[in-house]
């Protein structure tokens, strides 16, 4: 029975989705008697700060908003930005004579229902609607198979819920009172920083070996073409029996492993190379065998990820962006899912299509199925597919740039899973010699030839190292026997040099936390997004860099909270909430166990402890103590030569000598420089740089300040040094004159003269006939006039000290331009977009470097630069910007469009003066409110 019919027997029904997106589609499939509505979101949420917290509640529970001595209560608030909205749903209830609760079908979604549920107050009948497609025929099957909240997934996601908050509220205070202001600590978080950092170590640990080896051009003697090459190509392998090192053999400090390895330098490598001039090889073996692939199954969340990373260079947080899109527009199924399993409907549409397009002999005889790789996995979802019970090709869809090419992208993996193994042969040729010094010598090649492609046709998985061989890639070997003789058309001698460990990359990263089965995969993007947002970490290309914050903030937790930070740790965590979702473990035991810490019972992982028996201090006896954490030690870290690398609030330096010594040394140290990079050559030449300070001479003017000109964080400039115990904070402080370098200035070459004309700034040009003061005065987009709030830009720095109140006044007599000024050239060409097919060039805007394609600008980010920047790197910038959409309205032009609209009527003028009225007295209402929010309650990081 459709909808429709149901609808007329049962009244009117209001569905409740999440996105007004999905809403939208949603209703179109539902027709008259349905209203569909979107929540946008969570409606409520732990709150933000004391000030949200109900004045019932006081003490502990105020700042970390959950009840730790009553069973852990959470304390739920509206959120301030929903509060319109849940009266709006509210109101479309009262009409309703049913509640469709039709959130996603994850622990989320689950909560989110439940949330509303409790909100709302529902007096009508309460169905729980699901699906995972956005599809007439999935909409109206899931209306028609409503089934009851799942109580077990909504105390689940409260259980993490309240785990992080406790985690980010107790721990990131830590942070700011030992390493900076504004830091955050997350149960994932933190471990995923971890990762980072300590694959940077193993990089400043590296020590770079030296190894040589041997490759041959060896001829057949018969001609041949692409299908039966003439010769081949073969790398040295073994020396009277014992292998040649490569650089698997060396360890990171650049020892051999094994003493049976032989090791050439180039003096050897040389000598053996001359020593087979004149030798006679032949075939030693031929090995062959059988060649096959299988496919590789369809995407979950954290493979679609890595492969949108490879092939796409879109970072994971663009590409679940991206996925939402097509999800919300019934494009694809819902993209957070971490079971590879297809539908009977999938596969037969998958099936269809291989026949289709490829062909009956591409099509195996029975369906394939994939068994899930992730513990804990949810079979009851579906992979990520295109929807519906006949999958349209990309081009059917009408899609275009991002969109297209990630659901081309899911739709051949899909497809593709469901054909044939690709099959062939592999061969193994051992080539013989014995040198003049009468040493046995065996060179190796290696070929694949593929008879039947199968599934390569139409899919072909990426790879993270951009040097790995994929599975489509042959190699094919001229036709040999063993015996035949072969002579060497060319011996070359080969320098490698062994490398530092790779740094990781959003889609590496992803893998490794997945593989520790730390966090669960539909979090992934937005821990990484957290990372990069916090600073912790930055991109150079589409490497994941750690900053020198980072190794502060890892250092003082490994130190003080190892077991917070400890990988088994988190993944047992991961265990216990998964446990507790299917109902085999009680959450406030375990959360007491946790937080209090407790003696472990029964040696299980839901202890929260080791299982050893011991009592385990909880993380509040953790935070309590933090006498024992030395804030200056954690944020110290030597490089080489008495220099210490320090990091400190307003950015890392270096520094050798004791502070107020006439030994001390101190300079900054670049933002974007990579922790491995900082060697102590560098260091020492930035402490020759005069310590990124140069004292200019002493203000001739009282009270006679000294005058320095410095290297800031954002770029040089020049400052007077007040007297020691001149207050910084508070209602005396005394704050320097300070003032930015021109961009035709050099830290090496100004003097105090200059400096001295670059503190005067602003400077007053005079008034005009109606008495408003002009002044001349440097900004963040260059140097300007101001008359009040009128701004006008000027040609050059210099005119900030040479123009006259004459020229002023001339330049305000003509009309504001507010049109661009003359384009300037781009300071770099990257390419052209893989997605928008356009010249995409790195431009220079009014807030610094940016990347555009001529549709779409993208600034660079922390890391980036002009010089460094990749066109892999600048097409993933753009494709971020993409997937976030257009930039919403400010809050004043909302403000300013309803006040202009307001203005049409007196009746409307009247109404728009109460409401600010009220506005005004809600304004300080919230301030007063605002100003009794605890310290504590600014922590916003948890997981």
């Amino acid at each position: 029975m459709s909808p429709t019919s149901e609808t007329a027997k049962g009244g009117r029904r209001l569905v409740i989705v999440e996105s007004p997106a999905k809403a939208k589609t949603i209703k179109g499939y539902l027709g008259p008697g349905y209203v569909v509505e979107a929540s946008v979101g969570h409606i409520r949420d732990l709150p933000n700060g004391a000030a949200e917290v109900p004045e019932k509640y006081t003490g502990e529970v105020r700042r970390l908003g959950v009840d730790v001595e009553h069973d852990f209560q959470p304390i739920y608030v509206v959120n301030a930005d929903k509060k319109a909205q849940v009266k709006k749903l509210k109101d479309l209830l009262k009409e309703s004579d049913e509640l469709y609760l039709a959130t996603d079908e994850d622990r989320e979604g689950e909560a989110i229902a439940w949330h509303l549920q409790e909100v709302l107050k529902p007096k009508v009948p309460v169905k729980r609607m699901v699906f995972h497609e956005i599809t007439k025929s999935a909409i109206q099957a899931a209306v028609a198979n409503p089934r009851q909240l799942n109580q077990k997934l909504v105390d689940a996601q409260e259980t993490r819920r309240i785990l992080d908050r406790l985690y980010g509220y107790e721990v990131s205070p830590v942070l700011w009172k030992k390493v900076m202001p504004k830091l955050s600590a997350g149960r994932v978080q933190s471990v995923a920083t971890r990762l980072v950092v300590e694959r940077e170590r193993e990089r400043i640990a590296f020590r770079s070996a030296e190894y040589w080896d041997l490759t041959g051009t060896f001829a057949t003697g018969r001609a041949g073409d692409s299908s039966d090459p003439s010769s081949l190509v073969a790398r040295l392998q073994t020396v009277d029996g014992r292998r040649v090192a490569q650089g698997r053999d060396f360890d990171s400090l650049g020892q051999i492993k094994s003493a049976n390895t032989l090791h050439l330098d180039e003096a050897n490598a040389r000598a053996l190379a001359a020593a087979l001039e004149n030798t006679q090889f032949s075939v030693r073996s031929v090995e062959s065998k059988p060649y096959r692939r299988s496919p590789y199954a369809p995407f979950r969340t954290t493979t679609l990820q890595q492969e949108a990373s490879r092939k796409l260079g879109f970072g994971a947080k663009a590409t679940m962006q991206i996925a939402q899109k097509l999800y919300e527009n019934g494009y694809i199924t819902y993209m957070r899912t971490d079971s590879t399993t297809l539908s009977d409907t999938a596969i037969s549409a998958a099936r269809a299509q291989v026949t289709q397009l490829y062909g009956a002999e591409y099509l195996p005889d029975a369906p394939r199925t994939y068994a899930a790789k992730v513990k804990n996995a949810q079979e009851a979802h579906e992979a990520i597919r295109p929807s519906g019970d006949r999958f349209r090709t990309p081009a059917e869809t009408g899609l275009t740039g991002d969109q297209f090419k990630l659901y081309e992208l899911i739709w051949k993996r899909t497809v593709a899973s469901q054909m044939k193994d690709a099959t062939g042969n592999s061969v193994t040729v051992k080539i013989a010699g014995t040198a003049a010094d009468g040493r046995d010598v065996e060179f190796s090649a290696s070929g694949k030839t593929i008879t039947f492609h199968g599934f390569l046709k139409a899919y072909v998985e990426g790879a993270d190292d951009p040097n790995a061989e994929l599975d489509d890639r042959e190699r094919r070997l001229p036709q040999v026997s063993e015996g035949d003789r072969l002579s060497a058309e060319e011996i070359t001698v080969d320098g490698h040099a062994t490398k530092p460990p790779a740094r990781y990359t959003e889609a590496s990263l992803v893998k490794e936390l997945e593989e520790r089965e730390i966090g669960r995969p539909s979090t992934y993007a937005s821990i990484i997004g957290t990372i990069l947002d916090r600073g912790y970490v930055f991109k150079k290309g589409t490497a994941l860099v750690p900053s020198f914050l980072s190794f502060a903030v890892v250092n003082l937790l490994e130190k003080h909270f190892g077991r917070l930070v400890d990988y088994d740790f988190t993944a047992k965590m991961e265990d216990d909430l998964d446990r507790i979702a299917r109902g085999e473990a009680q959450a406030v035991p375990w959360l007491k166990r946790f937080y209090f810490g407790e003696g472990t019972t029964n040696g299980t992982a839901a202890d929260a402890g080791n299982g050893d028996g011991d009592h385990l201090g909880g993380l509040k006896e953790l935070v309590t103590d933090l006498g024992a954490i030395d804030a200056r030690e954690v944020s110290s870290f030597p490089v080489g030569n008495g220099i210490v690398l320090r990091v400190g609030r307003y950015g890392p330096y270096v520094e050798r000598g004791e502070k107020d010594t006439e030994e001390h040394q101190r300079a900054d140290v670049p933002a974007d420089l990579a922790p491995d990079e900082l060697t102590t050559e560098l260091a020492e030449e930035l402490l020759a740089n005069g310590s990124g300070e140069r004292v200019l001479g002493t203000d001739p003017e009282p009270p006679h300040h000294p005058i320095v000109a410095k290297a800031g964080r954002y770029g040089p400039y020049v400052t007077e040094v007040l007297p020691e115990g001149t207050p910084k904070t508070g209602k005396n402080a005394v704050k320097p004159r300070t003032a930015s370098l021109f961009k035709s200035m050099s830290l090496d070459t100004i003097t105090l003269e200059d400096a001295l004309k670059l503190m005067s700034l602003p400077r007053v040009v005079g008034t005009d006939a109606e008495g408003q003061e002009i002044t001349a005065q440097n900004g963040r987009y260059g140097p300007y006039l101001k008359k009040g709030t009128d701004s006008r830009s000027l040609q050059s720095e210099e005119q900030l000290f040479t123009i006259t109140l004459e020229e002023a006044l001339a330049i305000y007599a003509q009309p504001k331009q507010r049109g661009r000024a003359a384009a300037k050239p781009p300071l770099k060409e990257l390419g052209t977009d893989p997605v928008s097919e356009k010249p995409v060039v790195v431009k220079d805007g009014r807030f610094g470097p940016y990347v555009t394609d001529g549709e779409t600008n993208a600034t660079l980010r922390s890391g980036d630069s002009v010089e460094t920047i990749t066109p892999e790197r600048g097409f993933e910038l753009l494709a971020e910007k993409r997937a976030k959409g257009p930039a919403k309205k400010t809050a004043k032009k909302a403000a300013a469009k309803k006040t202009t609209t307001a203005k049409k009527t007196t009746t409307a003028k009247k109404t728009a003066a109460k409401k600010t009225t009220t506005a005004a007295k809600k304004t300080t209402t919230a301030k007063k409110t605002t100003a009794k929010k605890t310290t504590a309650s600014k922590a916003t990081a948890e997981d």
